[in-house]
């Protein structure tokens, strides 16, 4: 008997799901209904919780944050699925097939697999009033945002990466845009060409912070005093995965153009041998949608591993006699 199959019932299960959002609860769901002893440990910090709607899901579309993950939360429940409020803090493997797993420094448990669906930290640029009206008129996703906010006076804080791409995209919404370098470096001249073929003026010089009033962002106020009327703000963040879980077992990464994220597969397989990833632990560019598919497939092929895994044990031992 392997150190697994020795541990209490109780504190054994073939796959521990880290994170609850959109990616963890379609993993577990998957799995409860595949009949794994699965536990989802959340830790209750989704990325998408400022937001007071969410948009583009298809059949879910103006839903909130919150309802949808409570729906999520009911869904794996009648299946199964245990969900622990907390957060894994060390995940080790064992001598045998899995992990011992330990939540907030408290008994640990055994998993044969792990999922990590832990996202990301949006790190907000350091202008005044930017972190309060996060996710009212502070925005940083056109697709998520656009329409509810289209054809209004459009602000852009250009990224420090990406330059003016954020404005050039937002243009589509609107009209009436208007791009603040900030602090970013010099936009190239392809960028310019873009800008102005776009019609987005351009108000040079640092922004200070936001005129709030009557709770509403009415306009971009710049260092040397100028007030810019605006109505609504895009600002890129600096996005940081989630991903400390992930990289102390030694799962490989890639740069990408906002920073490293962890490599996968087309499953969510990392580099670590019985280890998936899905959501924005892996990628800046996942919606919840594409959240949500991550984990259904991450799910899958961890179902689909197990089994055959266990197929091969058990034909091994029938042939040995």
């Amino acid at each position: 008997m392997d150190a697994y199959e020795s541990t209490p019932e109780r504190e054994r299960y073939e796959v521990v799901v880290v994170g609850g959002g959109a990616a963890g609860l379609s993993a577990a769901l998957v799995l409860g209904r595949s009949r794994r002893r699965t536990l989802l440990v959340d830790a209750g910090e989704p990325r998408n919780a400022p937001a007071a709607h969410m948009q583009g899901y298809l059949s879910r579309d103006g839903m909130s944050p919150a309802e949808f993950l409570e729906v999520g939360r009911r869904e794996i429940a009648a299946y199964g699925v245990e969900r622990r409020a907390g957060r894994v803090t060390e995940a080790v493997p064992d001598a045998a097939d899995g992990f011992v797993v330990t939540v907030d420094g408290g008994p640990t448990v055994r998993a044969r697999r792990l999922i990590v669906t832990t996202g990301l930290v949006d790190e907000l640029p350091a202008i005044d009033g930017v972190a309060e009206r996060w996710g009212r008129d502070v925005l940083h996703c056109p697709y998520c945002h656009g329409w509810e906010v289209r054809d209004q006076a459009f602000g852009v804080i250009a990224h420090p990466v990406m330059g003016a791409h954020q404005a050039l995209l937002v243009s589509q919404w609107s009209d009436d845009v208007t791009l603040f370098p900030h602090t970013a470096a010099a936009l190239t001249e392809e960028d310019l060409g873009r800008v102005a073929a776009a019609g987005i003026t351009v108000v040079t010089g640092e922004v200070a912070g936001l005129v709030v009033e009557e709770d509403r962002m009415t306009g971009v106020r710049m260092t040397d005093g100028r007030i810019v009327e605006r109505s609504v703000l895009f600002a890129g963040t600096r996005m940081t995965p989630r991903d400390e879980l992930l990289t102390a077992l030694g799962a490989a990464t890639h740069d990408t153009p906002l920073g490293a994220f962890v490599t996968v597969d087309a499953t969510g397989l990392t580099s670590v041998p019985g280890v998936w990833a899905a959501g924005n632990a892996i990628g800046p560019a996942e919606q919840v949608i594409n959240a949500a598919s991550g984990g259904y497939r991450a799910g899958v092929a961890v179902n689909a591993e197990l089994t055959l895994t266990d197929l091969d044990r058990e034909a091994a031992t029938r042939a040995g006699g």
